[in-house]
């Protein structure tokens, strides 16, 4: 059986419905911290079972005659290498016999604060001796697309990349991958470096809302402080903003690139481009 993490989660959700179209439902098992929330799943036939990140036996109960895995990784920044290494060890007791874990695009060498987290849970995988693989994802498009609104309502976009190239992709093209490696074999010992085909600035970003939308938005290039301090005007916790206000600035670092295809590749087919993201917000 195939166990998915996180699995009422934006790209849980998009990874078990495209596992179901080649996988036996039966042979799914959807593991959440709220059940309920899976009750459509669970009507398809897909075994849901909860555990929470914080609880090992909980993980171990749930991943009972698993054994392939799919840790997708907490969205609790600060308190992910715990909640991974529950997981892990939740694993090991249960006798699973491969995990694919999404990471972060070039976790070794990111700039990004976000890294060292990834790199702690990497080093856990390594050390468990259950064989895995590495889905080191870039940015979701969504991650962006997020402010358009905000944009185009006040014809600025603002943020910290300043001309850094992103490489970004979205959640479906980073499902695609993630269902094709869970679900087939020769993976484990694989280290992927998952990216959108075309990379772009910021800039690019608001004159494709400029040109799709018909409104003027330009970007806004900030320091960090002053970006981090705008999303808390926004009503993101503090330390939301600051994590994003750092990941702008890694990305004008170049942590956010890479033009190695594997993505497109590993799916077989071309990462969504940024006018299709922009066409389905608008």
């Amino acid at each position: 059986m195939i166990a998915i993490t996180g699995a009422t989660g934006q790209l849980g959700q998009h990874v078990i419905e495209l596992l179901l179209k080649t996988v036996p439902a039966s042979q799914l098992v959807a593991i959440a911290r709220n059940p309920a929330k899976a009750e459509a799943l669970s009507q398809q036939g897909v075994n849901v079972r909860q555990a929470d990140y914080t609880d090992q036996a909980a993980f171990t109960t749930a991943l009972a005659g698993v054994d392939k895995l799919l840790l997708i990784s907490s969205s609790e920044v600060g308190q992910r290498t715990p909640q991974h290494l529950n997981v892990i060890n939740a694993a090991q007791a249960a006798g699973v016999k491969f995990i694919a874990y999404t990471s972060l695009l070039h976790a070794d060498t990111s700039p990004l604060a976000l890294h060292v987290e990834h790199v702690e849970t990497e080093n856990a995988l390594a050390a468990s001796g259950i064989p895995y693989a590495l889905l080191r994802n870039g940015w979701y498009s969504e991650n962006y697309l997020a402010s358009a609104p905000p944009a185009l309502e006040h014809g600025v976009f603002i943020g910290s990349a300043g001309e850094g190239k992103i490489a970004a992709a979205t959640r479906a093209d980073y499902a695609a991958a993630a269902a094709r490696v869970i679900s087939e074999e020769g993976h484990a010992g694989k280290v992927y470096e998952l990216a959108g085909d075309s990379a772009w600035t910021l800039g690019e970003l608001a004159a494709e809302l400029s040109r799709q939308s018909g409104k003027n938005v330009v970007y806004q290039n900030l320091n960090e402080a002053d970006f981090a301090a705008a999303l808390k005007d926004f009503g993101l916790p503090a330390g939301l903003a600051d994590l994003l206000a750092d990941s702008d600035v890694g990305a004008s670092k170049g942590g956010l690139f890479d033009d190695s295809r594997t993505l497109s590749t590993l799916i077989g087919r071309p990462t969504t481009t940024l006018t299709e993201s922009v066409k389905s917000i608008l």
